[in-house]
């Protein structure tokens, strides 16, 4: 077996039901989920209809690189969202369709990273768990970036040594970040592209959470309208990774997309043809008229807003949390030990949460997560609510 599968550790919600095993939830009370971040809110009616239209594409074998429409509804998203040149997105060059975000961002690192040389990859922390996998898989060592609320709950890449860039092959970012929500700026990226240029490594920005804003008239930057911005048309280092899965509550149907440095994808290209992830023609079809549609997204948005509003106004007099700058988490404090709020929550009021030490690691003399729980408030405005009551009752209790 590979040697490498030791290094993982069990996955977040692994540990959080070996928690939740150890006590019982009140019988009298319904349960409430806010531990996994799975879209709740309807599907677009379109998107159902519109795989149901082409399901007799079940007789054709897709091919890796995926339907030339698509990819061209991407790249139309893509230059609208976010104001890229349009003849600066070449569909042949610069896009691969996925399976989801979680497939390509753990695939990535396997094409990318020479483990001939000591390679480490950057990941922030707390994290988005298969960063860290992948990087083990590729035979690469984790390299963890805290994010703490003394620097607005961001890396504080500044702080990271000459020695550290040296080695650095791959750095993942998240922005708008899981679990914390935080949105890396415009001066950030740049400083980033500059010193990928100087220490060569690539940038892989994990972007599927930037649709779920606050304010219309500000939504999250992205890695590649920076890059254009600096006038990097050919996005040299940078690639950038999204969704369907949050932006169009389609988690189940399993599509999104990478787009970025044509170099780097032709050579992930080629990993995926002997990988075998094509994406199904139907999902295909589909995608093109989510990636065209934005009425939905606004409304989802919307829904979001609503949602925020009322957790928070019921929990900021006994919690130490703020509204995020985008996503669907709350980011929270907790007046005791992580874990053992989560469980306590369980246990008396039937209402489920994430420790956050459960999504990050002991780095550099601390554990960022620590003393802090992630709240996806991803349910019905009604249970968002109640669990919010409960919770308030439960710290009023301690």
């Amino acid at each position: 077996m590979n040697p490498d599968l030791n290094k993982l550790q069990p996955y977040p919600f692994e540990k959080l039901a070996r928690l939740k095993a150890e006590v019982t939830a009140p019988a009298g009370l319904a349960h409430i989920a806010l531990s996994i971040g799975e879209p709740k809110h309807c599907s677009p009616q379109f998107a159902a209809e519109e795989l149901l239209t082409h399901l007799h594409g079940l007789s054709s074998y897709p091919t890796t690189k995926g339907l030339p429409e698509l990819r061209q509804s991407i790249a139309d998203w893509l230059c609208r969202r976010f104001q890229l040149p349009a003849d600066s997105i070449d569909i042949e060059q610069h896009i691969i369709p996925v399976n989801g975000t979680r497939e390509a961002l753990f695939a990535f690192a396997q094409a990318v990273v020479d483990r001939s040389n000591q390679p480490l990859v950057l990941t922030p922390n707390p994290f988005y768990q298969i960063y860290e996998g992948a990087a083990y898989l590729a035979g690469a060592e984790p390299y963890y970036l805290n994010c703490s609320a003394d620097n607005h709950y961001l890396p504080n890449f500044d702080a990271i040594t000459a020695d550290v860039w040296q080695r650095c092959q791959l750095i993942y970012l998240c922005s708008p970040g899981n679990p914390t929500g935080a949105v890396l700026g415009r001066d950030t990226l740049k400083k980033l592209i500059a010193l990928a240029d100087q220490h060569d490594f690539i940038i892989a920005s994990d972007e599927c959470y930037s649709e779920i804003y606050f304010d219309e008239n500000n939504p999250p930057v992205g890695l590649l309208q920076v890059a254009a911005e600096m006038g990097r048309l050919d996005y040299k280092r940078c690639v950038v990774f999204h969704s369907l899965s949050k932006r169009s509550n389609l988690p189940g149907m399993r599509s999104g997309f990478v787009a970025g440095d044509a170099e780097v994808l032709k050579k992930f290209l080629l990993y995926r043809t002997y990988h075998g992830c094509a994406m199904p023609p139907y999902h295909q079809m589909a995608s093109i008229k989510a990636w065209g549609d934005e009425l939905h997204v606004l409304n989802n948005r919307d829904l979001y807003r609503e949602k925020f509003k009322a957790v928070l106004e019921i929990l900021n007099d006994v919690m130490d949390l703020q509204q995020p700058d985008a996503g669907f988490y709350l980011w929270a404090k907790t007046p005791i030990d992580d874990a053992e709020f989560a469980q306590r929550l369980f246990a008396e009021q039937n209402v489920t949460v994430l420790p956050g030490s459960y999504l990050s690691r002991q780095a550099h003399g601390s554990n960022p997560g620590s003393n802090h729980v992630r709240m996806a408030l991803v349910a019905p405005l009604d249970e968002c609510i109640d669990a919010a009551n409960r919770i308030k009752t439960l710290i009023n209790s301690l």
